[in-house]
């Protein structure tokens, strides 16, 4: 380890312990908490399963893209892809998320008018300003009653076709497709509830999804991976493959865009902070960037322009030639490291490795069944 990592602020290895399944000493401690955590979920499905817990209906076409795990299968990107696919298709688009990390303190928080920001990163969180950054022309409203965000954007913008982020374990709204995200290689983890590993809910809740989507599948094991749990287990569920794709190398600080390979044979200094920040280090390898050092931090990490400073300084000490994260971890650290030129962040897309025309057919076709139950 460098000399200079002594200096950083550390926590539990929350990603690499959800996906051990050997067992520790603090595992006990886990597992309690884990199995308490599983009794409140499956009351909480068997309430609103038996209506002691109300669904409530927005005025409009409601599409939820989540999944069961803690983070790592790449929503945002999805909702992009989706998102624009909307817009292009003439619909009033608005996303509707909880602003996870997000300091805001009102009820409902507009994030974008479509148009303009009116928050930053640290008030509504990285997630919800990234797809405001990403989506000209769609509204992004969030709290943490998603109903009240979709009555707002509805009143204020006209929605017609929400978009519910990271809306799969949030029963409170009901939707007309569930669309349900697995990480090719591991879709589960260590096959544990949180906090022992990253489910959120069981498996067998996979019954609930309208459709899966593998993502990340150019990483599809021979055996074991999504794609054959999902034929094995949930074949009657329509399943879609798709991968997240290098699109750009963005230098903010020399106001420069790269293509991807201009990675290949530069040797970077890496660092990110999402739920499986192994795979940002596994793509800038395949990209044919020399990592000469990668530094993981937690999800949603609130980085201080101290770490990105030593960051820097360790970059230099190991002679790379750039300091390199996501771009979900730029939005977060942009207003103090704008600065450094030689800072960098990997915009990512979201594209069907196949069956993209079946996909669109599918929402198209939902769609229509809600117009005609108007």
């Amino acid at each position: 380890m460098p000399p200079l990592m002594a200096r950083f602020r550390f926590g539990p290895a929350w990603s690499r312990i959800q996906q051990e399944r050997s067992v520790g000493a603090w595992y006990p401690f886990l597992a309690l908490f884990s199995q308490l955590y599983g009794m409140g979920v499956r009351f909480r499905l068997w309430a609103y399963k038996r209506r002691l817990f109300k669904s409530r209906r927005l005025p409009g076409f409601v599409v939820s893209v989540g999944n069961l795990t803690a983070g790592g299968t790449g929503k945002t990107p999805a909702v992009i892809m989706l998102a624009r696919w909307a817009l292009k298709e003439g619909y009033r688009v608005a996303v509707l998320s909880r602003g996870y990390g997000g300091q805001y303190k009102r009820k409902i928080l507009e994030v974008s008018d479509g148009d303009r920001l009116q928050a930053d990163a640290q008030e509504s969180g990285d997630e919800p300003y990234l797809l405001a950054k990403q989506l000209q022309g769609v509204p992004i409203v969030i709290s943490k009653k998603r109903f009240l965000a979709g009555l707002f954007a509805h009143r204020k913008f006209g929605t017609q076709f929400f978009i519910l982020d990271d809306g799969f374990q949030h029963l409170e709204l009901k939707r007309d497709l569930d669309l349900v995200l697995l990480d090719a290689l591991n879709p589960f983890g260590n096959g544990h509830l949180l906090p022992w590993g990253p489910l959120r809910e069981p498996v067998d809740q996979l019954v609930r999804a309208d459709a899966a989507i593998v993502t990340r599948f150019s990483k599809q094991a021979s055996k074991g991976g999504a794609l054959d749990f999902l034929k094995e287990r949930c074949a009657a569920i329509p399943t879609f493959c798709a991968d997240h794709v290098p699109e750009q190398v963005v230098f903010p600080g020399l106001n420069e865009i790269r293509e991807p390979g201009y990675l290949r044979g530069k040797r970077v200094l890496a660092f990110a902070g999402i739920a499986r920040p192994e795979v940002f280090r596994d793509t800038l390898m395949k990209l044919g960037a020399e990592v000469v050092y990668f530094k993981p931090f937690r999800d949603h990490y609130p980085f201080e322009q101290k770490e990105i400073q030593l960051l820097i300084e360790m970059k230099r000490e190991l002679g790379a030639q750039y300091l390199i994260t996501t771009e979900k971890d730029w939005v977060r650290i942009h207003s103090f490291a704008s600065a450094y030129s030689e800072m960098a962040y990997l915009s990512i897309s979201f594209r069907f490795y196949s069956g993209q025309e079946d996909f669109f057919n599918m929402v198209s076709s939902a769609l229509s069944e809600y117009r005609r139950g108007i």
